[in-house]
């Protein structure tokens, strides 16, 4: 960011659909050729079952942390991989075992149905539906996420779903349901950046750059508003860990003029994940250094914090008055900031405004006092 712009312009849409694409095709390759030196024939490949990268091969987890890990994986004729080492909670034996019992049974069938998913989205006509239902069932197995990840040609799937629609932002032409179905790519997306086994391995990769086009956008129709929200989504799941090297990438990448101008224009949910997502990085001392250290910088955060509380006269919400004044309080800590707010903090925060809040809210309380406690 440069230092004057805080609030930073439009991405050039075209420039990312490039990037975007450039590294759709490079991941594609690499797997293509990971997949030539298994003796997997890939133009069959694609219309017959998902290769999994699973074992010490392109992973940095530890085999005993994922389940079924240890079992050798199970391969067809035709290169297909046995559910149970994707996405099991046994192992491939447990597919034929009936010793766990009805549990385990439900497991396996569940498992089998996420499976059959995924090689769903290999069909151009399925892919839509297979996308949704996806997304429907990400909270049924915590490994979901691993196994996108590492299986052969899913991923390069998403980054191709996620940029086929940046010509539909500018000008603005983007429906319903095609926000939707970018939605369930990105829901899919956010599992993987919570999983802790490849969390990094995205950041690393420089995906989350390519939802900065759809962070741009300034058009108040639901459906850029989702999509905004859902790509919020993504970055809140990797920040939310604390750490470092996460929010050296997210201050290095320009994103800081995105997330700031989402909290002073977006709808009341967007504020609250973007303001939860800049609490994260300025409570980071790299992030905080960032903020504070060039004044015109941080005078224009101070503004948008104050037009945040501001806009919240006509509609509050606890959670993001919560959020900004956690924000205030760490940025309390830097002395031209705290010069700054004894004068130009929000008089919202001093008087009745948030009254009921304030009642009902023993955390709020809490935070007001500590606020002020470090202005007096």
């Amino acid at each position: 960011m440069n230092p004057g712009n805080a609030v930073g312009g439009p991405h050039n849409t075209s420039g990312m659909v490039a990037q975007g694409y450039m590294y759709a095709q490079q991941h594609q390759q690499q797997q293509h050729s990971m997949s030539q030196s298994k003796g997997i024939d890939t133009a069959n490949y694609q219309n017959q079952a998902l290769y999994a990268r699973i074992g010490s091969q392109g992973m940095n987890a530890a085999p005993a942390t994922i389940s079924g890990l240890n079992n050798s994986v199970a391969s067809n004729a035709a290169g297909s991989i046995a559910p149970a080492s994707v996405l099991g909670t046994g192992g491939v034996n447990n597919v034929h075992s009936t010793a766990n019992g009805s549990g385990q049974t439900v497991a396996n069938a569940e498992n089998e149905t996420l499976y059959q998913l995924m090689i769903e989205l290999f069909s151009a006509t399925n892919r839509e539906q297979a996308l949704a239902e996806l997304s429907q069932r990400r909270d049924q197995n915590p490994d979901l996420g691993l196994a996108l990840w590492n299986a052969y040609g899913v991923m390069t799937i998403l980054y191709q779903e996620i940029i086929a629609i940046y010509p539909l932002l500018n000008p603005p032409a983007l429906t319903m349901p095609v926000s939707n179905r970018a939605c369930n790519s990105l829901a899919l997306l956010q599992l993987v950046a919570t999983h802790e086994h490849t969390r990094m391995q995205l950041l690393k990769a420089n995906v989350p750059q390519l939802l900065y086009p759809f962070l741009s956008t300034t058009s108040k129709a639901k459906q850029y508003d989702n999509l905004r929200l859902t790509s919020l989504g993504v970055i809140g799941a990797l920040v939310k860990y604390d750490n470092h090297e996460v929010i050296s990438f997210f201050v290095t990448t320009e994103f800081l003029p995105l997330c700031l101008k989402i909290m002073d224009i977006g709808s009341e949910l967007c504020k609250v994940v973007a303001t939860f997502i800049f609490q994260k990085i300025i409570l980071d001392d790299g992030g905080f250094h960032y903020v504070t250290s060039h004044p015109k910088r941080l005078h224009t955060v101070l503004v948008i914090l104050n037009n945040v509380i501001n806009q919240m006269v006509a509609a509050p919400s606890g959670r993001l008055l919560k959020s900004v004044t956690k924000c205030l309080i760490r940025l309390a800590d830097n002395q031209t900031a705290k010069d700054e707010m004894r004068e130009g903090v929000s008089e919202h925060l001093r008087d009745s405004t948030f009254a009921q809040i304030f009642a009902e809210d023993v955390s709020y309380r809490r935070l007001i006092y500590q606020l002020m406690i470090k202005l007096t």
